[in-house]
């Protein structure tokens, strides 16, 4: 897509959570906190590299209340854009408390912040737009405070930079957000990226993954205004690290190393930098247990719940015990004329049926 001298480029991050520090507990994530703060400050390089006007940031910039010195870190950042105008608000996570270090802190020049608790618009006449949003002042705002917000008909390009989407976040219906007469309406709040209007909302999704839920592709939307207000925009993945949540499923001759080599293998098709969240499903040999802490050295893995059950025949075990207490064991979960299969809706007992023999058949 090429630009035209009059279009209006923007670039929207959300949600970058400076001072997250997620999974750091981890030894391969130790470095987590650096590594958010290292992102955004290449995503603000690339604001600089494609020259964009305008770059929104629709709260949680912070994980929490920011420091002055992180502030003057951030505002350096900004400082090094020769072109691009930043246009910010707080959220949930940063909002504005009374002793908000945001509310005495001395911005750059080319950097405006809406913290005001009720609407406000920021204009900026040489590319014909005009920027509307404000900010939270408590963790909390459960009113539909978007739905009846309109920007003045004076022929200008509108945004609308809004933070929310939930019950206790200020609510939102995609239909009420169409009928709003913005040009295109930049979303924080919901970490991951999505189209709320095709050509005219969105969600850029945390610029890198917070927690272990933020699943698939992170990164930034870059975008272009023209004149007769058609608005392109895409998402550009950009996060350092993925979260993938993987299934392993195990037979009765996998062992521990072979499973080992089995998740080795998917993580470094997937990347070895990314973070792992590992099942283990299948029907196991009776003799085999596998170690959580071993796997967990396989990578980068966050966690191994096993769910796996011994590979035990049972109707095979109960023809051959028919009369001693292995066979009257299995009588009590499988009366005589009852399959195997009658217990798959109740997991739990089909659990205790497993390891009560499996424990009998070991003594």
């Amino acid at each position: 897509m090429r630009r035209s001298d009059t279009d209006m480029k923007f670039m929207h991050i959300a949600d970058v959570h400076l001072g997250a520090a997620p999974d750091s507990d981890m030894p391969f994530c130790a470095d987590r906190g650096r590594e958010i703060w290292n992102t955004f400050a290449a995503a603000v390089g690339e604001a600089e590299k494609e020259n964009a006007d305008l770059l929104l940031i629709p709260g949680d910039l912070f994980h929490r209340q920011p420091l002055v010195r992180e502030l003057r870190e951030v505002n350096y950042l900004f400082q090094t854009l020769t072109h691009t105008r930043v246009v910010l608000t707080a959220g949930n996570h940063d909002y504005l408390k009374a002793d908000s270090a945001y509310f005495s802190f001395l911005w750059a020049d080319n950097v405006t912040v809406l913290f005001d608790e009720e609407m406000a618009c920021a204009a900026f006449p040489d590319i014909n737009t005009e920027v509307y949003g404000f900010s939270y002042h408590s963790r909390e705002i459960t009113e539909e405070r978007y739905r009846d917000v309109q920007p003045a008909d004076n022929g200008r390009i509108h945004i609308l930079l809004a933070h929310g989407g939930d019950a206790r976040h200020i609510p939102v219906k995609t239909e009420e957000l169409g009928r709003l007469a913005f040009d295109y309406i930049a979303f924080g709040h919901i970490h991951q990226p999505a189209v709320l209007i095709p050509g005219k909302a969105a969600y850029a999704g945390a610029l890198e993954p917070i927690d272990r839920n933020d699943t698939g592709p992170h990164g930034y939307i870059t975008g272009e205004i023209d004149d007769s207000r058609t608005v392109h925009f895409s998402f550009v993945p950009f996060a350092s690290r993925s979260y993938f949540h993987e299934t392993a499923e195990v037979g009765e001759e996998t062992t521990e190393g072979a499973l080992c080599d089995d998740m080795k293998r998917i993580m470094a098709e997937k990347g070895p930098q990314n973070l792992y969240q590992w099942t283990i499903t299948g029907y196991r040999s009776p003799d085999t247990a596998f170690s959580a802490e071993m796997l967990s050295r396989c990578g980068n893995v966050l966690s191994v719940a096993d769910q796996t059950e011994p590979a035990l025949h049972i109707e095979d075990i109960q023809r051959s015990h028919t009369d001693d207490i292995v066979g009257r064991y299995i009588e009590t979960f499988l009366p005589e004329g009852m399959s195997l299969a009658a217990l798959e809706p109740d997991p739990l007992r089909r659990q205790a049926l497993y390891e009560g023999v499996q424990a009998l058949i070991r003594s």
